[in-house]
C-alpha cells in the first residue's frame, strides 16, 4: 500500500469542475448546496469506468474519489504487476486527480517498475535514452503504457508513465 503523486492539472478529463458543483439556482432562487458525496461517487464512478473501458479492471476493483484531497483510493486484486501498475496509471493520469491510495493486491507478484512523470520536450525516444541508454528501446515504454497510450507521439507533460525493467 503506498501513495503514488500525479499532477492534479494534467490528465483525461472524465468530470469536469460542473460535476463537483451544484447548477446554478434559478434567479431569487436560495442557493443550493453542493453535494460532496454525490459528487465523489460521480467522480469514482467515471474512473471506474475508464479503467474498465481500458480492459484493465479486476472484478473485485473497487474506486473511491475523496474531493477534498483530490485523492482517488483503488482496492482489488490485479492478476500480476503490470496490470496493477497500469491501474494506479489510469487513475491518476485524470485530471482532477493529485494522488492514487494504492490498495491493490497483486495475484502474481514482481518487482515493480519505475515512473517518469513526462515534462514539456520529453519524447518516448528521449524517455528510452535516459532509462536504459538507448533511444531505440522506446517501444517497451510505449507497450508497458498500453492502453492509455495509443501512439509513441501522443503524451503530454504532467503524464505518469511506467518503465519497466527491460527482459
Amino acid at each position: 500500500m503506498s501513495l503514488f503523486k500525479f499532477i492534479k492539472d494534467a490528465g483525461e478529463r472524465l468530470f469536469g469542475s460542473g460535476e463537483a458543483q451544484a447548477a446554478t439556482p434559478a434567479a431569487g432562487a436560495p442557493a443550493a448546496r453542493p453535494d460532496p458525496a454525490a459528487a465523489n461517487a460521480s467522480a469514482a464512478a467515471a474512473i471506474k469506468t475508464y479503467i474498465e473501458k481500458m480492459q484493465l479492471a479486476p472484478a473485485d476493483l473497487a474506486v473511491a474519489f475523496d474531493g477534498a484531497t483530490a485523492t482517488v483510493t483503488v482496492s482489488g486484486t490485479a492478476p500480476d504487476q503490470a496490470t496493477r501498475e497500469r491501474i494506479l496509471l489510469a487513475a491518476g493520469n485524470v485530471r482532477g486527480v493529485a494522488d492514487v491510495d494504492d490498495r491493490m493486491q497483486v495475484a502474481s507478484p514482481a518487482p515493480e517498475a519505475r515512473f517518469h512523470t513526462v515534462v514539456r520536450g520529453d519524447t518516448l525516444s528521449a524517455i528510452a535514452k535516459t532509462y536504459y541508454g538507448n533511444a531505440n528501446r522506446y517501444p517497451a515504454i510505449f507497450e508497458a503504457n498500453k492502453p492509455m497510450l495509443s501512439h509513441p507521439d501522443k503524451i503530454y507533460p504532467g503524464q505518469v508513465l511506467r518503465i519497466p525493467a527491460l527482459d
